[in-house]
């Protein structure tokens, strides 16, 4: 039996990457087993085409469980609004489609409890890089898969000495100037976006960074993912927004050190 959950409102969730080797799917169900929502928000890069497409098929029993997590709630009166990204854009041709409490759009208008008007898109729409030189953002993503493999790598070790999770990936992107300006360039574009169509804000996911922010009053919010960073976006019943980071959060059993193993077993 499941311990008892902690509900909300909505929960945003983005680039989960499904198909991918990236993605920490178990992290993803231990958080979706203590936290439930009336409105569920899938906002984009859910499943991985370009990578099921370009590498073959790697779809784990761990992605199955995530897929079948999303469909329980749904089934259970949680409503799911799936927001095509760039990533799983092979489902954009059925944008629109509702099967039973599940929505597949490209984007969405989300009400807050003070009647404001949130637009929910994935945002790649806003990135130059993907919208006009695909090219490079294949390019990037390669580099960008050789750094989670990494990953992998250095949180294997980390684990085994008593570590919690760290993302080489996250740091190396955030350390290098061009992909900070290009994050809050992509920040404010959205965001003079939502003021030209009289929106109060916006939701949105596709750089991997979570964060809220406020420009000249419009509220920009991004739900991060669950890849590097595992983070989620909740709004609770007062409508009260704020960004929970499972890394941090998860109740997980002591590690016991390597070296304090071999030293036992000595």
């Amino acid at each position: 039996m499941e311990s008892e959950k902690q509900h909300y409102r909505s929960i945003f969730l983005s680039d989960i990457h499904l198909g991918t080797r990236g993605c920490q799917a178990d992290q993803l169900t231990a958080f979706l087993k203590v936290h439930s929502c009336d409105r569920l928000y899938l906002v984009g890069d859910i499943i991985d085409g370009w990578r099921l497409k370009s590498s073959g098929i790697y779809w784990p029993q761990e992605h199955s469980n995530v897929m079948r997590r999303f469909l329980t709630a749904a089934k259970r009166g949680t409503e799911v609004v799936y927001i095509t990204g760039n990533h799983d854009e092979f489902l954009r041709k059925y944008s629109d489609m509702e099967l039973g409490n599940i929505q597949l759009v490209d984007r969405f208008i989300h009400e807050t409890v003070d009647g404001k008007k949130l637009m929910v898109i994935h945002g790649d729409e806003f990135d130059v890089i993907t919208r006009y030189h695909s090219w490079l953002a294949f390019l990037g993503e390669w580099g960008y898969t050789i750094l989670l493999k990494l990953n992998r790598v250095v949180n294997f070790f980390r684990r085994n000495f008593g570590y919690g999770y760290w993302s080489l990936s996250a740091y190396a992107k955030y350390k290098v100037k061009k992909a900070v300006n290009f994050i809050s360039e992509f920040e404010q574009a959205i965001a003079h976006q939502c003021r030209n169509q009289g929106y109060d804000g916006a939701i949105c996911g596709h750089i991997h960074h979570a964060g809220i922010t406020d420009y000249d009053g419009i509220r920009y919010m991004n739900c991060g993912d669950w890849v590097e960073s595992c983070t989620a976006l909740v709004e609770d019943e007062k409508g009260e927004f704020s960004i929970i980071r499972w890394s941090d959060q998860r109740e997980t059993a002591p590690v016991v050190p390597i070296r304090e193993r071999l030293r036992a077993s000595a």
